[in-house]
């Protein structure tokens, strides 16, 4: 079988962080497409898989947020043609499972291998040596080329440019639908936001446009305060859960937050006990980022939620579909309801993901992203 040589980036275990390298890639089967990236989305995820909180298979190609153009296309392939703009959305939407055709393509039933990077039959398209590496949720963006299923890339418009269009595929939705779709906020509502980063950033600016009165923010770095109320719209930011909720409890007259939406670098038991509380009568607290693998981070007494009626719930790519969702959020870039530029502090080559992931861990970038040289 034809294969190109792609550079990559590689974890072959946890706490060893990215190794870069060359990998043989295959060429693209049934119903897959391969992909010359642009541009890569550094996404907190992908920084679980070294920090050994993400159940994975090693040795795994990082990167699931990517923008680029269609290099090539495999037998039956109906969604692109080569030379196709895409971004990549890191779960797939085939349209036909169950899942997908009752409006849940976030659950889409071709998504079952995101932590081993291996396609529904079994095999791989990323090899070296002889040995079979997987991409994350079956992509690898932290790689110049990558084979992906054709229901995980979606048409670009040529306006929207490569890097903006990689966080469309992960981190945009995400925190987006985990306030507008997931929580379901309404006008009116308070909604507090454990956490402002890529992810968080982009809850925010869903709460604001969904109409909440009071989007507060909990953070505590300074620098994603300020941006969150002077770029994305909160209205009012601390550094700890306790000044939040002394805000929330004076705002609403005792009445308590509608809405906690938790997107911080981890959750803890300690953040969802603190949202959990600062929820009123019938509040909702939306649970989005992931937590430490070996330590249970939702363990509540029952009257806590009985007594106030009050939801805890997961949320999967922000409840987004990716066909419909992802074209709506390009538009409402481009309307400038949006902000998505302000989203990206830093672009770094591929050589640099280690020190881009450490500028994430010591909280000096909302998003960074792996402009690709190729």
């Amino acid at each position: 079988m034809a294969t190109i040589t792609t550079r990559a980036a590689i974890a072959r275990e946890p706490h060893l962080g990215w190794q870069i390298t060359d990998l043989e890639l295959e060429d693209p089967r049934e119903h897959e497409v391969r992909v010359k990236f642009a541009a890569s989305g550094l996404c907190h995820s992908d920084n679980h898989i070294t920090a050994g909180d993400a159940m994975v298979r090693f040795p795994m190609v990082g990167g699931h947020e990517g923008a680029g153009v269609v290099e090539s296309v495999g037998p039956n392939v109906t969604r692109v043609k080569a030379g196709d703009r895409v971004v990549c959305s890191y779960i797939p939407a085939c349209g036909a499972c169950r899942p997908c055709s009752t409006g849940h393509q976030n659950m889409c039933e071709k998504g079952l291998n995101a932590g081993s990077g291996m396609f529904l039959d079994g095999s791989f398209r990323f090899h070296k040596d002889g040995e079979d590496i997987g991409g994350f949720c079956s992509l690898g963006t932290f790689s110049e080329y990558a084979v992906v299923s054709e229901w995980a890339v979606v048409p670009l418009h040529d306006d929207i440019p490569f890097d903006i269009a990689s966080l469309i595929g992960c981190g945009v939705p995400t925190g987006w639908g985990s306030a507008v779709y997931a929580a379901g906020v309404r006008a009116g509502d308070t909604v507090v936001v454990f956490g402002a980063g890529g992810v968080g950033s982009n809850a925010v600016q869903g709460a604001r446009f969904a109409g909440a009165r009071y989007v507060v923010v909990v953070d505590p770095v300074e620098f994603k305060r300020d941006t969150a109320v002077n770029v994305f719209g909160a209205t009012h930011a601390f550094a700890t859960a306790e000044e939040a909720r002394d805000f929330v409890v004076d705002a609403t007259w005792g009445q308590l937050a509608d809405h906690c939406i938790l997107t911080p670098h981890v959750v803890t038991q300690e953040i969802v006990q603190a949202a959990v509380l600062m929820t009123g009568k019938g509040g909702k607290t939306t649970i989005t980022s992931v937590g430490h693998a070996n330590e249970k981070a939702v363990t509540l007494p029952g009257g806590f939620l009985i007594s106030f009626q009050r939801q805890v719930r997961g949320a999967l790519f922000g409840d987004c579909n990716p066909m419909y969702d992802i074209p709506k959020l390009m538009g409402l870039y481009r309307s400038g309801d949006l902000k998505l530029n302000e989203l990206i502090t830093r672009t770094y080559s591929l050589d640099q993901v280690n020190d881009a992931y450490q500028d994430l861990v010591d909280g000096k970038n909302i998003r960074g992203v792996i402009v690709h040289d190729s």
